[in-house]
């Protein structure tokens, strides 16, 4: 069997500090939070009233209105932020070739907001007032199979729903389809759009979500000390994977080359990571193990960095377990500081901000973190963005379920 190399030709997002990429990526440097009071609904009553939404997202500039009115709101970012990566790309797919370009979206939950606006009318107006397009307008592999009829992939298409860690594992499928020669390029990243009132009571029932409701935008404090909890984000990212000879063969520009993805299971409780962060661990240690690369190699890590008391000391007692006196030396990186949880769209956006430090050569910082918390005392870049040379980058992602996946990216060279 051959082993293709597996290179990042395309990158877009939409995300709570930028309806683009270049906007996203331009705020995420400057340290910009996009928390804010919910305007989604009435959040009066909750204990958490603030979030990160996208703001002033016109889905009409990607999606006919016809079409926009029948899709859910996380289905309107894959479609726009696809279409975005197209261009980026600057691919067109060939009908000849469309069997080998997957499309594989991950999505926590699909679409709550429908499913919440059906369930209202069904008890208020009965059955019979139940809308035809209830189904696939709710289903979370909609975002996929819109995307791949927009574009016209016919390859692999298909949605992983694994929590917060669904993006990432998301790009290993798309990354390991294309490595095998199963595809020779893929659509592939994360979308969820869920600031609703039944998520928000939810994971307020859990103790999840901060309540920091007097200062939002300080709200998301990862590793920091007086952090009490996630700030929920929506949006999406997405990257076009391509085999090194299909992108060579039409002449693509590479941001970076994806080399090793690792995922594992906790085994250990429903929504808690064990104290030593095992699962953790075991992802990471595979995605340097498919790379392979040891501590030394590792220049960069996005974190999964959650501003949760449990992740943050999970991770980073995870992250020094498998990098050992490296550790020290690595400079760490948690987007959710600035953008919050976008659960399902979290590895995917998060991806995209990866292969973007490797190619712009600045790591964007951790805002909020203020006050040192002993049990998290690595380099997470508080405050401020650095510019570095970063040859390779290990991005985390971690769910409920004890489910983890990681995604190495580097440097691309011939």
């Amino acid at each position: 069997m051959t082993l293709h190399r597996v290179v990042v030709t395309g990158l877009a997002a939409i995300t709570p500090i930028g309806n683009d990429l270049a906007t996203s990526w331009t705020n995420l440097v400057a340290g910009m939070s996009g928390a804010a009071p919910i305007t989604h609904f009435d959040a009066a009553a909750y204990d958490t009233r603030f979030a990160c939404e996208v703001k002033n997202f016109d889905a009409t500039a990607f999606v006919a209105p016809k079409l926009a009115k029948r899709l859910d709101r996380f289905t309107l970012f894959a479609v726009s932020a696809a279409t975005m990566l197209m261009e980026d790309a600057g691919y067109t797919i060939d009908p000849a070739e469309a069997a080998d370009v997957a499309v594989i979206i991950g999505c926590g939950l699909g679409g709550l907001e429908t499913l919440e606006a059906t369930h209202t009318k069904l008890l208020a107006q009965g059955p019979s007032r139940v809308s035809p397009f209830f189904i696939p307008t709710m289903i979370a592999n909609m975002a996929a199979g819109q995307v791949s009829i927009t574009v016209g992939a016919k390859g692999p298409n298909l949605c992983t729903t694994s929590a917060c860690a669904s993006g990432q594992h998301a790009i290993g499928c798309a990354f390991t389809d294309i490595k095998l020669g199963r595809a020779s390029a893929a659509i592939c990243g994360g979308v969820e759009s869920t600031i609703t009132p039944l998520a928000v009571g939810g994971f307020n029932a859990l103790k999840a979500l901060s309540t920091r409701n007097d200062d939002p935008t300080k709200a998301s404090r990862p590793f920091d000390a007086d952090r009490d909890g996630f700030v929920i984000g929506e949006g999406c990212g997405l990257l076009l994977l391509e085999s090194l000879e299909h992108a060579r063969a039409r002449g693509a520009r590479i941001y970076a080359e994806a080399v090793g993805y690792g995922a594992s299971g906790d085994a250990f409780h429903m929504t808690a990571p064990p104290e030593d962060g095992e699962g953790m661990v075991l992802a990471m240690r595979a995605a340097m193990r498919e790379a392979d690369m040891g501590p030394a190699d590792i220049a960069h890590i996005n974190a999964h960095g959650t501003s949760t008391a449990l992740n943050d000391a999970c991770e980073t007692m995870a992250i020094k377990t498998v990098l050992g006196g490296h550790a020290k030396k690595v400079p760490i990186t948690s987007n959710k500081s600035m953008i919050g949880h976008c659960l399902g769209a979290a590895g995917g956006i998060e991806s995209v901000m990866s292969v973007k430090t490797i190619a712009e050569g600045v790591i964007p910082p951790t805002i909020n973190l203020e006050t040192p918390d002993p049990a998290c005392d690595l380099d997470y870049t508080p405050g401020k963005a650095k510019h570095a040379d970063i040859a390779t980058v290990l991005c985390n992602s971690f769910g409920f379920g004890g489910t983890n996946a990681c995604m190495l990216y580097k440097a691309f060279a011939e």
